[in-house]
């Protein structure tokens, strides 16, 4: 379990060394690949709510002084939701590939003076363990603004330069300024956002000479 998310320029590298590399959730194996289904949410509840995990929790929250480590009182807020991020299949162009791959479960924690993390969540060796602690509740809060703009698609992240999109048939809208940047704030068509992706990063696939 780490404590601090990467900076935003390590954490864009990372993600393309990583994300496209077609590689499971932080910590998960192969054949452990997290679900977005009710048992699995609850299960990744359960594990961010677990005592050792608050323990945890009051040392992030209170590591640069803003509250004292008696004083943090975590608490888990909501429901855990599922992360997609961009998929590696559909960078590639192969036939009925989903724009995006499940890649973790998120809970929200908060602590008492307010602050907020994203505990993430997979299955590892039968049971679910939380893998990282991030600043900020993106995951809930961009799940949440999804869902209000078109409901009953699927919110994803392009990590590579931490946009954050809603996709539904063939519409993809942006839910960020980095998103807004990408493809503009009326959104795009899921052929022209394959086609956006496949230019920035088609030749760093695995196989590739960069890869």
């Amino acid at each position: 379990m780490t404590l601090r998310r990467l900076s935003s320029s390590c954490a864009a590298v990372a993600a393309l060394l990583t994300g496209l590399a077609g590689l499971c959730a932080p910590g998960a194996a192969a054949d452990e690949r997290p679900t977005a289904a009710a048992d699995s949410r609850a299960a990744a509840h359960r594990a961010a709510s677990a005592p050792e995990t608050l323990a945890t929790l009051s040392r992030f929250f209170a590591r640069d002084g803003k509250v004292s480590l008696a004083a943090a009182a975590p608490r888990v807020q909501g429901d855990a939701v599922p992360v997609y991020t961009l998929s590696p299949e559909f960078v590639a162009g192969r036939a009925g590939a989903p724009p995006a791959k499940l890649e973790y479960l998120a809970s929200t924690a908060v602590a008492s003076d307010g602050q907020k993390a994203s505990l993430w969540t997979v299955p590892r060796g039968g049971t679910w363990q939380v893998v990282n602690i991030a600043t900020g509740d993106d995951e809930a809060r961009y799940t949440a603004a999804g869902a209000r703009r078109l409901p009953g698609g699927t919110v994803f992240q392009e990590p590579q330069i931490n946009a954050w999109y809603v996709q539904k048939g063939a519409t993809v809208l942006p839910l960020d300024e980095d998103a807004v940047r990408a493809v503009g704030a009326r959104g795009t068509t899921l052929a022209a956002y394959r086609q956006r992706v496949q230019r920035a990063y088609g030749d760093k696939l695995p196989g590739s000479a960069y890869a």
